[in-house]
């Protein structure tokens, strides 16, 4: 409980009339420049999970649900599904789908849209493969470490100076390796970059062939190629992998059929190869949320009013729970969608830049004469 009076400012949450403006003059506005090209994800926040559907083109949320638990395949295709219903009533299609790696999706979206292409977000998977390099090198770094022998304290006699250059000569081997480790997975290297990798890299051939696989992976995902010709130069990948007996099982990721779906971008131009439009939606959405620590959430209802369209708390701020800390002034919840809308400072009464696009701005006057 608050100890002073209610605030005037946010002082409840947003109710059924800001829903309906969202399943109608939102939605008809957001949807006027449907691309056909969307993006999902879910985003978790505490006990709750929020389900996110974004124009991957035009960078519009245009869906969202709030579970109070997990989701399933079974929730993910009822949220398809209502989505499918708005888009049937327009006359509206979507022409492609890109999701993380997640098992969530394939089902859901087969059963929905069978004939529309399925992305694997390529950030993800690079992601993956990336991990797995570089365990591949911590592994390698920690057998040439237990290979060093100790050597006694004091100054090295003159028969085991040889030796002790030597050791010093490995473990500042492992140091670079651990220093310059971002070189083996850095997408484009500079020509004193490759000198120095090929420096600490010394007497290690399997390490330069980990280098050589990352190069072929990025090149799996060049626009100039097409589908077919990248899956057979995954095939070939495939096959030196395989052959690389001192790599082991450190890179089994390259076998995963996520690493194929992450290449479907190829034949068309106009399909995004990652998930950002909704990956940039839920870092605003999680900051939005928690105010750096000054917000919590204590109810789900508290949570869908806050995931409703932006607009709608330009004029207005959303109500502050429980959890805010003492001491400090309530804060607006800012923009989820659109970074550049500005808010009104409730004490100044000062207000930052706004700059809308035109149908954004007509939509705001709409809401507020609501």
């Amino acid at each position: 409980m608050f100890l002073g009076p209610p605030s005037r400012i946010g002082s409840r949450p947003r109710g059924k009339k800001s829903r309906a403006a969202v399943d109608t003059v939102y939605l008809e506005r957001a949807l006027t420049r449907f691309s056909g090209y969307i993006a999902i994800d879910e985003l978790y926040d505490g006990p709750f999970c929020v389900l996110s559907l974004v124009d991957n083109r035009a960078f519009i949320r245009l869906s969202f649900r709030v579970l109070e638990h997990d989701p399933t395949q079974n929730d993910i295709r009822r949220f398809l599904a209502d989505f499918k219903a708005r888009l049937d009533v327009r006359g509206l299609a979507v022409r492609g789908v890109t999701t993380d790696g997640s098992e969530l999706y394939p089902e859901p979206l087969k059963e929905l849209w069978p004939d529309v292409p399925h992305q694997v977000c390529e950030f993800h998977v690079i992601k993956e493969i990336t991990k797995a390099v570089l365990h591949a090198l911590v592994a390698t770094r920690k057998k040439l470490r237990d290979r060093i022998p100790k050597q006694p304290r004091g100054r090295p006699r003159k028969a085991e100076r040889a030796q002790s250059r030597k050791a010093t000569r490995q473990q500042q081997q492992v140091s670079k390796l651990f220093e310059h480790r971002y070189l083996f997975v850095q997408h484009r290297l500079t020509a004193d970059q490759k000198t120095t990798l090929q420096r600490i890299t010394r007497g290690l051939a399997h390490l330069r062939r980990l280098r050589q696989i990352m190069e072929e992976v990025y090149r799996l995902f060049d626009r100039r190629c097409r589908t077919e010709t990248a899956l057979a130069r995954l095939a070939q990948l495939r096959g030196r992998v395989g052959r690389c007996k001192r790599l082991g099982r450190a890179l089994d990721k390259l076998s995963s059929p996520n690493l194929e779906k992450a290449l479907t971008f190829l034949d068309d131009k106009l399909l995004p190869a990652t998930s950002n439009a909704v990956e940039r939606s839920k870092e605003m959405s999680g900051n939005n949320l928690k105010v750096s620590g000054i917000i919590n959430l204590p109810s789900l209802g508290s949570l869908r009013g806050k995931l409703l369209c932006p607009e709608q708390y330009i004029e207005g701020f959303a109500s502050v729970p429980v959890g805010i800390v003492e001491n400090r002034p309530r804060v607006p919840l800012l923009n989820s969608i659109e970074p550049s809308i500005g808010w009104s400072h409730p004490l100044t009464k000062k207000s930052d830049a706004c700059s809308l696009p035109t149908w954004q701005a007509n939509l705001v006057e709409e809401l507020s004469n609501t």
